[in-house]
Order: C-alpha cells, then sequence, then structure tokens
C-alpha cells in the first residue's frame, strides 16, 4: 500500500513537460509474451496461455508481400506460398499436408496462409500435448521460412490451382475495381501489385524468377515467429533458437522498400458501370496520412477515433430506422486505407434513381456533424459503452484466445503498433475516458473532413450510365447541402422503464440436477423449462437459447411471408416502452442481445449477455413475449429499403444460380424459392404482428437454456420473475410437416448467367435417411473421406480446381432426410471431366471404400478438433439445443469419441452404397451466358 501511495506522489509531481514526454515513449510490450531477436535478424514471440487447452498456434509472419514483385513477378509473392505446400527439405512433394492431416490438422480449415500487399503469413495450429508433434511444427515453421524445394514439376502443377484461384475472384467487383484502383491508389505501387498476379506470369514463369523472389525477400531479417498456446516457453524459446539461428541473409541483401499511397492533394472522380453491379453505390474518401499507435498519447488519439465513430455509426443506424429511409444503406467514419493511410470515408447505397437523395443525405449528416459536433449526451453513453467493453475483456483476460495475442503480436512486427497487453490498456483507458471532451472528438471533423485528398466513386449498373451524374453534378449536390440550412441533431433519450409493468413472479415447480453434465433442469409453475448449465470457459459471458414447438409450419402459403417476417417486424418497431431508436439509446453501454425468432418449426428468442447484464437481459426475453410492438411506418421503410436491394437482382450471377439450386432442392415450393418483389408485396405488417402475438402467447411448451458464467442461486429468483410470470395456456402445439423436401430421381439443370470464363458445379445426393448418432458419424466419415480424395485428385493431380467442397446434412425431423454435396469453381471447358473425375471417387468409395489412412486422418481431425471444442459455451448451448429438439438422449456426447473409434473402411463403403446410389441425384451447373 505503501508503494502505491509513493508512485501516486512522485505521478502528482511531475511537470507538464515531464507527462508529455512519458506520453511519447514508446508503450513497453506486454509482459506476458517472451520476445528476442537472433543473430540473423530473426524475431520470435512465445506466450503460454491455456485457450484452448492442450493446443498451440505457430504463425510464420514474413514482412513481405505483392510489392515487392518485380515485373516479371507478378503474382509469384502468393504463388510462393502456394509453392510452400508442395516441397520442403523435410516434406516434399504434398508430404507436408500428408503428415498434419494424420496428425489431425485440416488443410484449409487449420492450416493455412495469406499473402497481402506487404505481408505473408503461414498459420499452423497443432496440439501441444504431444512432444513429436510439437518439435515437427517447429521443423514445418524451418521449412517456410526457407527450406522450399522449388520443384518445376510441382511448379508447373500448381500454375492451375492458382489460376483457378484467380477465377473464382473474377466477377463484377473485380472488374471494377481494375478500373477504380489506379485511380483512388494515385497510381501507387499498389495499384500494379495486386496479389493475385497477372496471367502472363502466372502461365509462362520459370523457376529462376520464383527462386529469385524467394531468395530476395524470405530472410530472418524480415520474419517473426509467434507461438501462443499452453507450451512450457522456456523449451519452446531453446529449440526455437536451435532451429532458426542457422538461418542466413542474402549477401548482397536488397533493401525492404517501404511503400505508400502518396497524398496528391486532387481531388478525383471516378464512375464505373458493369452489367452485373445490381445496386448504385457512391462513396467519397478523404484520405491523410495514418496516425502512429506507439505511445500512451497514441493511445488517446486512437481512443478518441473511436469516439468518434461509435457515435456516428449510431447517427446513421438512425437513419435506417426512419419510416422512409433515404438510402438502401449509408455509413461514414474513419477507418484505414492502405500504403500509410487512413481515410473518413462516407458511403451510400442508393435506392433506384435515387442517388442525389441518397447522397445528399449521407453527406448531410457528415456537413451536420461538421457545423454543430456531437452532443454531451452521445458522448457519454460512448464512454460508457467503451469502459464497459474494456472492463468485459478484462475479467475475460485469462480465458482469451490463442488467437486474439497472435494477431497482436503481428501487428506489432509488421507495423509496430503497440501490444501492451490488456491491463495496460484498459489502465490507460481509465485514465483517458474522463478527460476526454466534446472538444477532442468534434476536433476531428476539421482535421479528416476536409476538400482535398478526396476522391468521389460511384459504381452502378451498365443499364444505368447514361443517367449517372459527372463531377460537375455531384459537387453541386455536395455544395447545396452545405448551404442547407441545418439544425443540430437532437439527442432524444427515453428515461422510462423498459417494462410498462414488473411482472407477477411465478415459482419453481421442480429442480433436477444431472451430476454427470453439471446441469440443472428447472421446470417453473407456468410450465416453462429451464436448463442451467454453469461452466467456466469464459468469466463474463452467459448465451442462452429458447425454443417451442411451431413456427412458420403452421400457417397457410398465403400468410407464409407474414409469419416468415414476424419476428423482424417487432424487433423493427422496439419492445416495451421503447421504440427502435429509444432502445438503441438505452442499450448502448450494456453487455447484451435478445432477439426473437420465428423459424419453419421453432420459435423462442436467443441472447447473451455478461452476468452483471442478465437481469436487464432476461426484461428483454420478458417484453418480446409480453410487449411486442408494431410500428407500421418503419415497417414501410424496412420494405422500402429490401425492394430496392431487389430490383437488379437478376443481373447477379450468384444471386440467380443461388436461387435456382433452393428452388430445385425445395422441389419449388414458394417457402423455399429465393426472394422477390411479389413476395415483399404479401407481408402484411398487422398480420404479421398478430402472428407473432399467437407465436408467444402460450410459454408452457419453451424450453430455456442458458450456459456460462451462471450463479445458480442468484439467477434462480431472476427466472422466476421473468420466465416464470410469462404467459401461459397450456395448448402445447407441434409443428406441421410441411413434407417439402428435393425431388426423387435424376436432375440435371445449367443455369447460364455471367460473362466471366468460369463455372459453378453443384452435384448433390439427397432422400430418406436412417437417423442415429452412428449413421451420422459414418456420413460425417464418408464426406471427409472425399474431401481428402477430391483435393488429390481435382486440385493436386489435375490441377483443375481451387478447392473442393463436400457437405453432408442430415435432419431427424420434421423426416429423417439427407443431402450430400460436392460443389466446385472451375474453367467451363473443364466442368464435365471434373465432374467425372468426382463420380469416378464417389464410385470408386461405392466399390472399395475408402482407404484406411484416409479414415486414420477423419478420426484424428475430428478427435483434435472435438476436444476444445467441449470448452466452449458456444458448443454446449448449440448441442443442448440440438438434441432437445430433436428430442434426443443428451449423453450421446460421451459416446462420441467411441463412435469415431468404430468406424471402418467397410461401414463407408456401405453407406456410400446406400447414400451415394446416384438413385436421387441433382446436377447443377452454373455456366457463362453465350450472349454476352
Amino acid at each position: 500500500m505503501r508503494k502505491i501511495k509513493i508512485t501516486f506522489l512522485t505521478i502528482l509531481a511531475l511537470t507538464p513537460l515531464a507527462l508529455t514526454a512519458q506520453q511519447q515513449t514508446p508503450l513497453p510490450l506486454d509482459p506476458a509474451v517472451r520476445t528476442g531477436k537472433l543473430a540473423n535478424g530473426f524475431t520470435y514471440y512465445i506466450r503460454h496461455n491455456e485457450e484452448p487447452k492442450n493446443r498451440v498456434l505457430m504463425y510464420l509472419v514474413n514482412n513481405v508481400g505483392s510489392v515487392l514483385e518485380d515485373e516479371d513477378q507478378r503474382g509469384l509473392a502468393h504463388f510462393m506460398e502456394h509453392m510452400s505446400f508442395n516441397g520442403t527439405k523435410h516434406f516434399p512433394h504434398n508430404e507436408l499436408v500428408d503428415y498434419l492431416q494424420k496428425a489431425g490438422v485440416r488443410f484449409g480449415a487449420d492450416i493455412n496462409a495469406y499473402t497481402s500487399f506487404d505481408e505473408t503469413v503461414y498459420e499452423l495450429p497443432i496440439p501441444s500435448d504431444q512432444p513429436e508433434l510439437l518439435k515437427g511444427g517447429l521443423e514445418i515453421m524451418r521449412d517456410w521460412a526457407h527450406e522450399a524445394l522449388l520443384d518445376p514439376g510441382e511448379i508447373d502443377k500448381e500454375r492451375g490451382v492458382v489460376l483457378e484461384e484467380k477465377r473464382l475472384g473474377k466477377g463484377a467487383g473485380e472488374r471494377m475495381q481494375r478500373i477504380y484502383w489506379p485511380i483512388i491508389l494515385n497510381d501507387s505501387r499498389y495499384a500494379v501489385r495486386v496479389p493475385i498476379g497477372l496471367d502472363t506470369v502466372l502461365n509462362n514463369f520459370k523457376r529462376p524468377v520464383i527462386a529469385r523472389f524467394y531468395n530476395d525477400w524470405y530472410r530472418p531479417d524480415l520474419q517473426a515467429l509467434i507461438i501462443v498456446g499452453d507450451i512450457n516457453a522456456d523449451q519452446i524459446e531453446a529449440q526455437v533458437k536451435q532451429q532458426f539461428s542457422s538461418l542466413k541473409n542474402p549477401v548482397h541483401e536488397k533493401v525492404r522498400p517501404k511503400y505508400t499511397v502518396p497524398l496528391t492533394g486532387k481531388n478525383q472522380f471516378i464512375v464505373v458501370t458493369d452489367k452485373e453491379m445490381i445496386t448504385t453505390e457512391a462513396e467519397i474518401t478523404i484520405k491523410h496520412k495514418a496516425p502512429e499507435l506507439k505511445t500512451a498519447a497514441d493511445y488517446r488519439t486512437a481512443l478518441v477515433n473511436s469516439l468518434f465513430d461509435q457515435m456516428l455509426s449510431a447517427r446513421y443506424a438512425e437513419l435506417l430506422r426512419k419510416s422512409d429511409p433515404p438510402f438502401i444503406s449509408g455509413s461514414a467514419g474513419i477507418s484505414g486505407f492502405m500504403g500509410g493511410l487512413d481515410a473518413y470515408d462516407a458511403s451510400v447505397q442508393a435506392k433506384p434513381g435515387e442517388l442525389e437523395k441518397g447522397l445528399k443525405a449521407v453527406w448531410r449528416e457528415t456537413e451536420r456533424l461538421k457545423r454543430f459536433g456531437f452532443t454531451s449526451t452521445e458522448l457519454e453513453r460512448a464512454k460508457t459503452a467503451y469502459l464497459n467493453g474494456m472492463e468485459s475483456a478484462v475479467k475475460e483476460k485469462g480465458k482469451t484466445n490463442s488467437g486474439s495475442y497472435v494477431k497482436e503480436y503481428q501487428a506489432y512486427f509488421l507495423t509496430n503498433n503497440a501490444a501492451p497487453g490488456i491491463d495496460k490498456e484498459y489502465q490507460l483507458t481509465k485514465g483517458d475516458l474522463p478527460g476526454i471532451t466534446l472538444t477532442d472528438v468534434n476536433s476531428l471533423t476539421a482535421s479528416y473532413i476536409t476538400n482535398t485528398n478526396r476522391d468521389i466513386l460511384i459504381l452502378a449498373p451498365e443499364k444505368d450510365k447514361s443517367s449517372l451524374p459527372d463531377e460537375t453534378l455531384v459537387n453541386s449536390w455536395l455544395k447545396a447541402v452545405d448551404e442547407e440550412t441545418l439544425t443540430p441533431y437532437k439527442d432524444e433519450v427515453s428515461n422510462q422503464p423498459l417494462l410498462s409493468a414488473m411482472p407477477i413472479p411465478g415459482k419453481i415447480k421442480n429442480e433436477e440436477l444431472d451430476k454427470e453434465f453439471n446441469i440443472t433442469t428447472i421446470t417453473l409453475s407456468n410450465g416453462v423449462k429451464v436448463l442451467l448449465k454453469p461452466t467456466d470457459f469464459k468469466n463474463d459471458q452467459i448465451i442462452f437459447s429458447s425454443f417451442a414447438p411451431g413456427g412458420t409450419s403452421l400457417y397457410s402459403d398465403a400468410d407464409y411471408q407474414s409469419a416468415a417476417n414476424a419476428a423482424g417486424v417487432v424487433t423493427a418497431g422496439g419492445v416495451g416502452n421503447y421504440n427502435t431508436g429509444e432502445l438503441s439509446k438505452y442499450l448502448d453501454g450494456k453487455q447484451l442481445n435478445v432477439k426473437p425468432y420465428i423459424a419453419e418449426r421453432f420459435q423462442g428468442v436467443n441472447g447473451a449477455s455478461t452476468p452483471k447484464d442478465l437481469e436487464i437481459a432476461l426484461q428483454m426475453v420478458y417484453a418480446y413475449f409480453t410487449e411486442p410492438r408494431e410500428d407500421t411506418a418503419i415497417f414501410k421503410g424496412m420494405i422500402a429499403r429490401s425492394k430496392a436491394g431487389l430490383a437488379n437482382r437478376a443481373s447477379d450471377p450468384n444471386s440467380v444460380f443461388g436461387d435456382t439450386v433452393s428452388a430445385i432442392m425445395g422441389s419449388n415450393n414458394i417457402r423455399r424459392t429465393g426472394p422477390t418483389l411479389q413476395k415483399l408485396e404479401e407481408i402484411n405488417p398487422d398480420k404479421a404482428y398478430q402472428i407473432y402475438k399467437e407465436r408467444f402467447a402460450d410459454a408452457s411448451n419453451f424450453t430455456f437454456i442458458f450456459v456460462g458464467s451462471i450463479d445458480t442461486n442468484t439467477i434462480k429468483p431472476l427466472l422466476e420473475k421473468y420466465l416464470g410470470s410469462l404467459p401461459s395456456t397450456n395448448q402445447h402445439e407441434q409443428a406441421k410437416d410441411l413434407d417439402i423436401h428435393a425431388p426423387t430421381g435424376r436432375i440435371e439443370k445449367t443455369v447460364y448467367k455471367g460473362s466471366e470464363p468460369k463455372a459453378t458445379v453443384y452435384l448433390i445426393y439427397t432422400g430418406k435417411y436412417d437417423y442415429s448418432p452412428e449413421n451420422n458419424v459414418k456420413m460425417d466419415a464418408m464426406k471427409e473421406a472425399l474431401q481428402i480424395r477430391l483435393l488429390q485428385r481435382l486440385r493436386e493431380d489435375e490441377s483443375g480446381v481451387y478447392s473442393p467442397g463436400v457437405q453432408e446434412n442430415t435432419a431427424k425431423l420434421p423426416q429423417q432426410r439427407y443431402s450430400f454435396l460436392v460443389h466446385f469453381g472451375c474453367a467451363p471447358q473443364n466442368v464435365e471431366k471434373l465432374i467425372a473425375s468426382t463420380l469416378d471417387e464417389i464410385n470408386k468409395i461405392k466399390a472399395d471404400g475408402p482407404l484406411q489412412e484416409n479414415i486414420d486422418k477423419w478420426r484424428a481431425e475430428e478427435k483434435t478438433s472435438f476436444e476444445p471444442q467441449l470448452k466452449t459455451n458456444s458448443f454446449w448451448l448449440g448441442y443442448l439445443n440440438g438434441q432437445l429438439q430433436n428430442e434426443m438422449n443428451l449423453n450421446q456426447v460421451n459416446q462420441y469419441n467411441s463412435l469415431l473409434d468404430a468406424v471402418k473402411p467397410g461401414d463407408i463403403k456401405t453407406t456410400a452404397g446406400k447414400y451415394l446410389s446416384g438413385e436421387n441425384y441433382i446436377k447443377l451447373v452454373l455456366m457463362p451466358d453465350d450472349k454476352n
């Protein structure tokens, strides 16, 4: 205690000059992370963290990206990333992926990498309780650092894979970006070094060209190894030093240039159209040099920026809640740009034919902010919300996932962003927040909303090209707003309680404890059933869900649209004494989220909160049952925005194909077909409100599940008060079987849409299913075994796809059915060949079953991923919810590993013969439209 007083007095004695110097001193790195730099310049960050237990994340971060490519290397930074998986010193060819799959690490889902303009990052999550695997992980990191073989044969095989990855990104967005990118990036290096590269380079480069890039830039002084997880930091540090000290920098070392986007002082105007663009969008970007985040003073600046964005975002959200919102969506704020810049960005997605109205509405709020600033009540709410969020983060610091730390240290290495740790950040926040004034946040408008370095970008459907404005006209719109007579923003806040009347509590009628799962099941006097599962997975989190049978299945097709949108109609109107705008402000700063839903077979309320805010969350649950609100004006605004968003939907190839898939899989039932203007017209707000009230009129058939940091003694009186008082009529309705499922027989359909030379393939097997835990596990094993084979054949052997996918879905209710989907994107000319290869692999599984090693890989992957899931609140909420809705035993989770161990190749052969027979088979293909 004495020491604290002395320290405090010392701080008081500091002169203003000394305080300024202290604020400008770089913040120290989080003391919980061990860091070092080897003699060769290689940097490492090591941290012990047990979330999740027995797992570790290893990231190799290279301060190397596409901006460093020579002209003949455009695309090879990204290609190099691929080659690191296609042969290294200790793992030639594809042995790396094979080795990790056997260890339970999934390619793509777990092991992964990415390349951007400025960095290339390799990610490896592995079990840490297996010494040999931990050693192997470090060996992989060492190989990735500078042991790639760059075998010419592997390079040639990978060309097709990279080109297919590039093909997947083609479309309206990419075509338009190619036009406006050089302009908004001021013809900087970034404009001509998009990571995916050029076809001419990717198709034709030889090994020496990529080897030159590799040898120039993959070097220890530009690399960092980040290891966070359940490990012994002393042992890992010793191994890192042993493994990585031998890395050498090039003899003739090139300087790693730091590229930026220059500020020219010019204003620019760009209009780009495309026939597949479905909305008209405008964006005003005012670029500035980005502030650093290194010191305490920088942290305060970032805090002011965050409060600014939080308050401005709330104002734009309020505009959307108006009865006649002026746009489909609109926003503004300060955000990161690239190349050392950030920007004030104001954007709008306009309704058809209303670009002027929408852009003026967005700019009007910016102009209002410039003239009048924020209000004191807005600032106080924003401060409270920010501080509450920080307090929650501090409470969770012992439960923080390793991935959060990795991202922090990555930013620290690449951009020198401060990473002092949550305790220091909380200390800075508590110290800075009280002193941040309206002058501080309002001053950002003068520095950010300027008349130079401003780009105006308009993106629109090609059919509207002739009606789009030119620069002079848009500038006149903005000038007109600048000259308007505006009034200050009025922060209308309600001081009423959430509920019009406090409920009369019910009673706990029955209580049972399942000791095995630590689940307390409570039955309340009105029939409501509550399951409580206290956990220590998080310190400050409670999540919950509820359900009762019924849903939209109880309503006719004529009322379906109203029923399906009923929950949305009510949430848009608000709840209890608050309309939606007042509710948003009331909840600002509170750590909770509560939403009702009405699905096809169930209705309920889902949510999350901290223990501190649980009572308010339960008040909202009570209000959604007993005090829902209908706001016809807000409803009309929602419909208007939805209609505007659908206006050009038919121009988007992916939307057209997705709607086709849904329609066919649902036998063209109107409940499965895509959204249309006619369907929007069918939504009757009064009918929707009536349906909502019907669905929540009887709580006696509801089951609530709470998981997380629950104190059962504290929560019980709250459950009696807010759930035990819910209305109960004991009708015990059941959902109807609508008999909607995929058609039988063999169906083939090709959709011709789009101008890019790319195709999308869906191969779907469907039918009746014998639902059981055993069969579900076998279906999953069959899915993964086929995924492994298709990845090997379609990607590695044939170089025809980037990432083939296999998905399976099984349902017990209302009918026991399944669907099994194979999907991939490819060149149009390769569609039939790749389908034939896929069917050949399916036939092999039917004839011979999968290879034993592929079943072993699946089993290892499942066990590796399953163990950490058991330590998460979200897993248990989802599991309990699913088991109860399907009327299944809760103890199945204990049998899961035994079910995994029991699966043999012969079981999968039998399963494939039964469910992949081809008797009910749907082939759907999206092909480019020849007319384009």
